[in-house]
């Protein structure tokens, strides 16, 4: 498996455990990629919903992506703190310059004050009928589920304190770079 290039850009394709495309977000900056941890960031990014609806994220993110745990995590740095999405999802692969993964509909939302909320479990038991997610996957993302809140309360991976400050300056870093190539 080809890596992405620490500065390079590529794309972040969410998919359906029916292989339905989900989400496609056009560009994101990566700043770490290896075979098992990707880490990127993106601004103002497009998004391409599955129906063809478009729109811009809003705040600038660090996205987090692990080849070997059944969830990503974007963090959302706004102007009151940062906040976390956590898509409980498979592992990703990096395939023609794509991260892609399957999304799972459970999501938990972290605030900045480290409270979280689980979202979506109406949808999701929608879905795991309708797409028969098998019983494997089901207890495979609900013990997820518990090592994501077990990470939120440690302050481990992005939730570490010094994680969002490390990420974002290598981001402005990456960007200085390429304005002085210009």
């Amino acid at each position: 498996m080809a890596l992405p290039v620490e500065g390079e850009t590529i794309q972040i394709h969410s998919y359906k455990h029916n292989g339905r495309i989900h989400r496609v977000w056009q560009e994101t900056m990566v700043l770490k990629g290896t075979k098992n941890i990707m880490i990127g960031a993106n601004e103002r990014t497009l998004v391409t919903e599955s129906d063809g609806r478009t729109w811009l994220t809003r705040e600038p993110s660090i996205c987090y992506f692990h080849a070997e745990h059944w969830f990503n995590i974007i963090c959302m740095l706004r102007e009151d703190g940062v906040y976390y999405y956590c898509n409980l999802s498979s592992p990703f692969v990096f395939d023609n310059n794509a991260i892609k993964y399957i999304d799972y509909d459970l999501d938990i939302k972290v605030f900045p004050d480290m409270s979280y909320t689980l979202l979506d479990e109406d949808e999701y038991e929608l879905h795991r009928k309708e797409m028969s997610y098998p019983d494997v996957i089901d207890k495979i993302l609900k013990r997820n589920v518990d090592k994501l809140i077990s990470w939120i309360q440690q302050k481990r991976g992005p939730f570490a304190p010094d994680f969002i400050d490390v990420w974002t300056n290598r981001y402005k870093f990456q960007l200085d770079m390429q304005s002085d190539d210009c």
